[in-house]
């Protein structure tokens, strides 16, 4: 059994609880939920909280109000209660100037979420912003998706609406990343061992190929300055890309 070192003392290892839970549809399955959750992503600001919900759909959640109910009432209550649903966007417009839930049917297999925000990182980081719409492009909060069949969808978080639709790999899109600087610069890694550099200020135009993989690529990172990429796949290396 495996223990820790005898420098270690256990007892001050600080133990996770759990506060709550979101669980996905369990039936009927309708083939758009209810298999594996397979990622996760929360927003730079902490606003909303992201996850697919095991096949082609995608749950986002305001997270202060989320947090705030699980604190208020317990995990069981919390999954259980219906009164507790928060509210979402209905076609009155309704609620406008509050946070609402949305569910995304991405159309296909979801393997990978990322949050986007031409906020710096540096400058997002309070959960009870003021709520209020921004012209994309400016202080805009997107959610990517990678899907299965090779695509890319990007939607506006406060509307749950589709924006764009970045179509060039032709494999799965095992993970996604935004450049922490705020210049909503999208990176993709996928199984035809290419990287893809957009900018979604420039209507999600493709700026670059990075081929360095032989094999799958399944994970990438940026630097928090932006300026350097790394990546890793089916292979030993990391590889390393300096954007510019």
């Amino acid at each position: 059994m495996a223990s820790f070192p005898p420098r270690v003392n256990e007892k001050e290892i600080v133990r996770s609880r759990t506060i709550g839970e979101l669980l996905a549809p369990a039936a009927p399955f309708d083939k758009k939920c209810g298999r594996e959750n397979w990622t996760v992503a929360f927003a730079p600001d902490g606003s909303y909280f992201a996850w697919s919900q095991g096949h082609r759909t995608v749950k986002l959640v305001p997270w202060s109000q989320s947090l705030k109910n699980f604190l208020l009432h317990g995990t069981k209550n919390v999954t259980n209660s219906s009164s507790l649903r928060l509210p979402r966007q209905n076609s009155d417009g309704g609620q406008k100037n509050k946070p609402r839930e949305h569910i995304i049917d991405c159309g296909d297999i979801v393997w990978s979420l990322a949050f986007g925000s031409s906020v710096p990182e540096k400058q997002s980081r309070c959960v009870n912003i003021e709520w209020h719409r921004f012209t994309f492009g400016q202080d805009q909060l997107l959610l990517a998706t990678g899907l299965n069949n090779g695509r890319i969808k990007i939607w506006d978080v406060y509307t749950g609406k589709l924006l764009l639709n970045l179509v060039d790999h032709t494999e799965v899109v095992r993970d996604l990343t935004f450049a922490p600087d705020g210049s909503l610069i999208l990176v993709s890694a996928s199984r035809d061992k290419t990287l893809r550099v957009w900018d979604l200020k420039d209507d999600g135009n493709m700026m670059k190929v990075l081929r360095g993989h032989q094999n799958w690529v399944y994970s990438c990172a940026f630097s928090p300055d932006s300026s350097l990429l790394c990546s890793v796949g089916a292979s030993k290396a990391v590889v390393a890309a300096i954007l510019v």
